[in-house]
Formats: structure tokens, sequence, C-alpha cells
């Protein structure tokens, strides 16, 4: 091994070479072989022109029963031999996927009107003796009425997704003929439908905590009634 040892100039200072600096920290690896570290963009606050928000009050929140129901003639399933003493059995199954459904709140109630789409199967045995089936696709009404105290027209509305809970049909129901000229057997469907509505109120909070509404004139009504107009589903109900 070779002996090193410092060498000195006379009326020079000591001789010092430059150390090697990397152009970038050893961090991440980048495409030309260095190693970069990457620093985080800082967030910055965000300028306000003024102390007060915007935030949402709770007017209320219910869980509500929604009723849908229709009576449909045996004359409407197309299969032929369908009375009401052959009939077996009757099966529903509701598509709760493609419901139509419309909601406004007026003074004091929120109002729904909606369709709901169903298959409604009937089994019975034909003349001669064999399980037959009868399906008819089809839409069936519901609506409701809540009374919501305090819920005024430019309230928020939500609901949350409609579940069923529970199923009923009654046969030989008698119902005018699709002529309208006499009685006919036919079948009640009747599906109840669960959800629950929640109506907000945007407020504005100050820095000291006062709450102000946003429209104070939201609850004023006019002496006429209002009145609505729902969009219907894009295919006029009829699966």
């Amino acid at each position: 091994m070779a002996n090193c040892r410092k060498i000195s100039v006379h009326g020079k200072l000591p001789m010092k070479f430059p150390k090697k600096k990397w152009k970038c920290e050893k961090q991440h690896d980048c495409p030309s072989g260095c190693k970069c570290h990457f620093k985080k963009p800082e967030r910055k606050p965000a300028k306000l022109n003024s102390d007060c928000f915007v935030e949402n009050a709770l007017v209320g929140t219910k869980q509500v029963q929604k009723v849908a129901e229709a009576t449909l003639p045996l004359s409407l399933f197309p299969a032929d031999g369908i009375t009401f003493g052959s009939l077996v059995s009757v099966e529903v199954v509701p598509d709760l996927e493609n419901i139509t459904m419309n909601a406004r709140i007026i003074k004091n109630k929120v109002v729904n009107i909606g369709l709901i789409p169903a298959a409604v199967t009937v089994n019975f045995l034909d003349g001669d003796g064999a399980l037959a089936t009868g399906v008819l696709n089809t839409s069936i009404p519901f609506q409701a009425h809540t009374d919501f105290p305090g819920a005024c027209p430019e309230d928020t509305l939500s609901e949350t997704p409609l579940e069923v809970e529970g199923i009923f049909t009654q046969e030989g129901v008698p119902i005018v003929d699709l002529a309208g000229l006499g009685l006919v057997d036919g079948i009640i469907v009747k599906i109840i439908l669960q959800t629950t509505i929640t109506v907000t109120r945007p407020v504005i909070r100050d820095a000291h905590g006062t709450v102000c509404d946003l429209n104070p004139d939201r609850c004023k009504q006019d002496t006429d009634a209002p009145s609505f107009t729902f969009p219907g589903p894009e295919d006029d109900g009829i699966l």
C-alpha cells in the first residue's frame, strides 16, 4: 500500500479538491438514471371573502311506506282459458332498478308519485287439466303523502332506495272489463314499499355561531294551491 502525506507549498494554501455533487437527491429513480427528489405541492389556504359559511340544517327525517296497487283483469294476460276457478297461484316480481319516482315538497308535506315495473305471472289449469302460465309485464302506480311539519317548498329532499316490505294479491275481484260494458274477474296486486325521507335546508352560519336562513321567504305560499305535472317513464310504463 502506498504511503500518502499532505504536500505543502510555501506561500500557498493547501490544495483542496472539490467533492462530486449529485444534481439531484437520492430518492426516486429518474429516466436519466439519477435519483431525484420530488416535493409535494404545498396546499395554500383558500381566500375567503367573508367569515360566514353555508351549511345544511336538518329539518327532519322519517321512515315511511308507499303503496303500489293495481287491479288487473284476467283478459290482460296473454294466455287462453284463464278463469277465476282455474287459477292456481299468482306471482309478482317487482323491478326495483327501473322505478320511476317523482317527489315534491309543499308546505308541511312531502308528496311522492311513481311507477314500479313488475312481472305478474298467473299459473292456472288449462282445459286439459295441465298447468299453464301467463305473464303480464306492466307498471304499477304508487303514491304517498307524508306530513312533515316545518318543511317548505324550497327545502332539499333526499330518499333512500326503495325496499319491498310485502307483496299481496287477491283473486276474483270484480272489475269493469276493457270495453267498459260489464264486470269481469280480476286480480288486485299490492306492493308495500319502504324508504327513509330526509329534508334539509341551506342556512348561513357566521363566526359567532349565529344561524340565518339562506332564503327567509322560503315558506311563503301564494293563495292558490301549488300544481305540478310529473314526467312519465320513457316507455309509457309498459315493459
